[in-house]
C-alpha cells in the first residue's frame, strides 16, 4: 500500500467513526465544552455502556481526547477544526434538503 492508499483510508477510517447519529450528537455536545461520560449519558438518554461504546471509536480515530480529573474523564474534541467540516456538512446537507423539497413540490404541482 502506497501513501496515497494509506491517507485514503485513513480519511475513510475517520468518516467511519463519524457515520453514526449517536456520534455526531456526542461531537455537538462537546462543541462549546467538555463533558464527562455521566453528562454526556445524560444529555443523551443512553447508559454508560452505549456511550463509552461510541467514545471509545471517537477516540480510537484521534477525534476525541480525555482528561481525567480523579476517577472523572472529561472529554473533547482533539481538533477544534473538526467542527468547520462539520458546519460545511450540515450547509450541504440544508442546501441538497431545500432542492429535494423544491423537486417534491414542483412535482406536487
Amino acid at each position: 500500500m502506497n501513501a496515497r492508499d494509506s491517507l485514503q483510508e485513513f480519511k475513510a477510517d475517520v468518516f467511519k467513526a463519524l457515520a453514526h447519529p449517536t456520534r455526531i450528537k456526542i461531537l455537538e455536545l462537546l462543541r462549546d465544552r467538555e463533558m464527562s461520560v455521566t453528562q454526556l449519558c445524560e444529555a443523551l438518554g443512553l447508559d454508560i455502556s452505549n456511550v463509552s461504546q461510541h467514545l471509545s471509536v471517537l477516540r480510537n480515530k484521534s477525534i476525541l481526547q480525555g482528561r481525567k480529573e480523579g476517577v472523572t474523564v472529561f472529554y473533547q474534541v482533539k481538533y477544534r477544526r473538526l467542527y468547520e467540516v462539520l458546519d460545511l456538512f450540515r450547509e450541504w446537507f440544508s442546501e441538497h434538503l431545500g432542492n429535494q423539497k423544491h423537486m417534491y413540490d414542483e412535482l406536487a404541482e
